[in-house]
């Protein structure tokens, strides 16, 4: 069905015509601030979701990308941490429907031969899907705006995300949903690098430098992996709470 969406240009010029008006935080040129703008997205192809955005967390990534440290189009809804309700669904998505609680996370294309093994981190068309603010067929749903979206395949500064079937990952409807939203990026990355990178052994001696979200996740981690000493090294004097210096 994925597929499908990609290349039926008549499916793709009726969702065009169907638009919902959201709240969105948009950077409009290098290193300027987050400013609260109406915007219009479509409504969901034939494999998208659209999300009622109810969290949403700020990473390094979204200033690298306002900055222009990261050459990505602007203006841009950026975000890529969010979380909330499934609003309405295309009609080949069958893993989640209106009403479900939702993390979104990293987009992947599904047809790959990563994707077809796997392998969604590694996907051939990832770095496209996160940094091209644009579906694969080169489309953007808010382009009637002249306004690019589609950031990590959600765009989650905004009151209303699209994303697709492929990233979006329903929890519990009683997991709070400010806690959600960092499961779709740092809590995953720190662990990930952990658990199934270095697959720590029990007993273990492990230094994470960096105690932000990605490094506090790693340090998570470690702990459950059974790593004995851990060590968190940081710039800043302020030790996160589960860091208790020596």
């Amino acid at each position: 069905m994925q597929t499908k969406a990609f290349n039926d240009p008549e499916a793709a010029r009726e969702t065009a015509t169907k638009v919902r008006e959201i709240k969105a935080a948009l950077v409009r040129r290098k290193g300027g601030p987050f400013e609260l703008e109406t915007l219009h997205v479509e409504a969901p192809r034939v494999d998208e979701v659209l999300v009622r955005i109810v969290a949403t967390g700020i990473c390094q990534t979204d200033a690298h990308v306002r900055d222009q440290e990261y050459q990505t189009p602007l203006p841009a809804v950026l975000g890529h941490k969010g979380a909330g309700v499934v609003e309405q669904v295309g009609s080949g998505v069958t893993s989640v429907a209106p009403g479900d609680h939702v993390a979104l996370s990293y987009p992947s294309c599904g047809h790959c031969r990563y994707c077809l093994s796997g392998h969604a981190p590694y996907c051939e068309h990832g770095f496209e899907l996160c940094f091209g603010m644009k579906r694969l067929d080169g489309s953007n749903a808010l382009a009637q705006d002249s306004v690019h979206g589609h950031f990590f395949g959600q765009s989650s500064f905004a009151t209303y995300a699209l994303a697709t079937e492929r990233n979006v990952v329903k929890v519990p409807d009683d997991m709070p949903l400010e806690f959600a939203g960092p499961l779709g990026c740092g809590m995953h990355t720190g662990a990930g690098a952990v658990l199934n990178t270095l697959r720590i052994p029990a007993g273990a001696s492990v230094a994470v430098f960096g105690a932000g979200g990605v490094g506090l996740a790693a340090i998570m981690a470690a702990r459950y992996a059974g790593a004995s000493t851990i060590i968190a090294v940081d710039v800043n004097d302020d030790a996160p709470p589960m860091c208790v210096p020596n």
